[in-house]
């Protein structure tokens, strides 16, 4: 990674250097900006919302989005990856629903911040 430098100096060094030891780490910004990224868009927002409520299948989750099965499986497979979802197989069927409670609980929280 390449490592920038910045072209000015510091008005307040002081408050500079005391802040900046509580900087995360750069690799996990870049993971907390790709989860944020996943989160970014509108279909898997959906897909979410209808699985905090209840673990749903793929078929189930089409009809309820209008969307086709391919569309919602790809959707789910982004969400998978992200962790943010799990699946469970039960005979034939492969039911969805977040992945813990943190999920809910950020989904909740930038719910209620756009809602202020």
């Amino acid at each position: 990674m390449e490592n920038k430098k910045s072209d000015c100096e510091a008005i307040n060094i002081e408050l500079v250097n005391k802040i900046r030891p509580n900087m995360p780490d750069m690799n996990l910004l870049y993971e907390l900006s790709d989860f944020f990224k996943v989160m970014g868009d509108s279909t898997r927002i959906q897909l979410l919302w209808a699985l905090e409520e209840s673990e749903m299948c793929v078929g189930d989750l089409a009809v309820l989005l209008n969307m086709t099965k391919s569309a919602v499986s790809h959707q789910l497979k982004v969400l998978r990856a992200a962790k943010l979802v799990r699946a469970n197989k039960v005979g034939k069927n492969v039911y969805y629903a977040l992945s813990d409670h943190h999920v809910k609980t950020v989904f909740e929280k930038a719910l209620e911040h756009i809602c202020e």
